[in-house]
């Protein structure tokens, strides 16, 4: 199938699946922001609030060619914004007027912060009854640990996350990317989706609670099971404990990765490097064995690969269907043609009047296609449309 196939039936009247769904975006740093840019992806009119002239999101360093941040810009397009201060009555009151014509209020605050500002659940449910309230913290909305603060290198500490990363016998590394904020992110995003459902067929609104620490051990690949049971994972660098050969293999020019998990996949790199006799030989022949004789499958792997460039070790391996790719930077990924067939690069003009490729939505849709509608947006740049428009004027 190729993508004018797949859009056949697309329609060019929505903004996307979410289309008239009205989201309030109460957030700050990631977590937040990125499960509202995920509901402003698939279509939502997602509106932030926030302070009036604010810079939330203003990390450097900002995107070359422009005067603006990758941080605010990247994870909050598809938004426009509106100045208010919660703290001030004014404020407040029309923020609850919002909540009375909106499906769904995203925070992501320290518990109990929006509750004293008379602006957390409570006061959006006696605003409209069935709203749905989704709250991103770092511990949640209950247990010991609630009421303190939590970014995302700190839930990666806290949750084990960084005890899994890294080289044997060597110290715990954070992972790059702001792996606890984006899973809460996503899970904040999943949330609200599933109590929009659960409005939509009973009536009743809820409040979801979602914590960073509870997304991270979620995404931990049943790893905390075993640690609970008295198997704690080792850390395995860029081997895993249950495939071999699963590693970085340096060739001529380059490096690739390849994982064998199945024994045909075995057979089939064995004739691939010349090697055929250890499809069967002991010490090779099963996942067991191979397990048990790390060392020398990883020596077999690694000489081949040592003799030849990147391209004729691809080449031959994709041949015979065992799973491989080059190790690339970013910056490679960013010129692949997979990626620009995908649209996970759109050229957007920002707010400045710049123009820079931002990271499109992965989820396509066939008959409600999603896009990058708009910029992010300067804050309490579009106060006086959203409430023109929700009859708030």
């Amino acid at each position: 199938m190729n993508r004018e196939e797949f859009f056949r039936d697309a329609r060019s009247d929505l903004t996307g699946p979410l289309d008239g769904v009205r989201v309030l975006d109460v957030t700050k740093v990631w977590s937040g922001p990125m499960a509202t840019c995920v509901l402003a992806d698939l279509g939502a009119d997602v509106v932030r609030v926030e302070l009036p002239g604010g810079v939330d999101g203003e990390v450097p360093p900002k995107i070359p060619g422009t005067g603006l941040s990758w941080f605010r810009q990247t994870v909050n397009r598809n938004k426009r914004s509106v100045g208010l201060d919660l703290r001030e009555k004014d404020g407040r009151e029309t923020f609850l007027r919002m909540v009375a014509v909106s499906d769904v209020v995203v925070e992501n605050y320290r518990p109990g912060t929006l509750d004293g500002w008379g602006a957390g659940y409570a006061a959006c449910r006696a605003a409209q009854a069935d709203i749905v309230f989704v709250s991103i913290s770092g511990y949640g909305q209950y247990g010991p640990r609630s009421s303190l603060p939590g970014y995302d290198p700190v839930l990666q500490a806290y949750g084990g996350w960084m005890s899994l990363n890294g080289e044997p016998g060597g110290g715990p590394v954070r992972a790059q990317t702001f792996i606890a904020d984006e899973m809460a992110g996503l899970h904040g995003a999943i949330g609200a989706l599933a109590a929009l459902r659960h409005r939509d067929r009973t009536g009743e609104g809820q409040h979801v609670d979602v914590a960073m620490l509870d997304a991270l051990l979620a995404g931990s690949s049943g790893l905390l099971t075993l640690a609970a049971t008295g198997r704690p994972p080792a850390r395995n660098g860029n081997e895993t404990d249950f495939v071999v050969p699963a590693n970085v293999y340096a060739c001529a020019d380059g490096s690739i990765y390849l994982a064998v998990a199945l024994n045909r996949q075995w057979r089939a790199l064995a004739a691939a490097i010349g090697r055929p006799e250890l499809a069967t030989a002991p010490g090779f022949g099963t996942a067991a064995e191979r397990l048990a004789n790390r060392a020398a499958v990883n020596e077999a792997v690694a000489a081949w690969c040592a003799e030849r460039g990147v391209e004729q070790v691809l080449k031959a391996l994709d041949a015979c269907a065992v799973p491989a790719a080059q190790v690339r930077d970013l910056a490679d990924v960013a010129a692949d043609p997979q990626v620009a067939e995908r649209e996970m690069l759109q050229d957007v003009t920002l707010h400045d009047g710049t123009t820079a490729p931002l990271t499109g939505p992965p989820a396509k849709f066939s008959r409600t296609p999603t896009r990058i509608r708009r910029a992010a947006p300067r804050a309490g740049n579009d106060t006086e449309d959203v409430l023109r428009e929700w009859g708030l004027a």
